[in-house]
Order: structure tokens, then sequence, then C-alpha cells
């Protein structure tokens, strides 16, 4: 049986996905608490994606 590639590929956006989802809606819900962890979802996902764009492995 070959191993499936299919989440070695995907789970990272899919994770950033949710986290961003799960920001968007905090922020839906309510002030206060809700609104840090809207703040906090959403810059650590943003940090995430920054880093992959920034970040290049060099091919040898």
């Amino acid at each position: 049986m070959k191993n499936s590639t299919f989440w070695k590929v995907f789970a990272a956006p899919t994770a950033i996905a949710v986290l961003t989802l799960a920001g968007l809606f905090a922020a839906l819900l309510g002030d206060g608490a809700w609104d840090a962890l809207s703040w906090l979802a959403m810059g650590i996902s943003t940090a995430v994606s920054l880093k992959g764009l920034l970040t290049r492995k060099k091919l040898s």
C-alpha cells in the first residue's frame, strides 16, 4: 500500500485556515476576551503564513 501524501501537503494550510476561521468567528462573538482571542488566532495564522512565504529552502 502506498503512503498518502495528502496530509503531508495539506496539513499546515488546513491548520492555518481553521485558526483563521476561529479568529474571525471569535471577532463576531463579542468584546473583551473574544477580541483578545481573535487577535491571537489571526496573529498566529498571519505569522505562520509569513514565515512560510519568507523562508526559502536552498535546492541543491
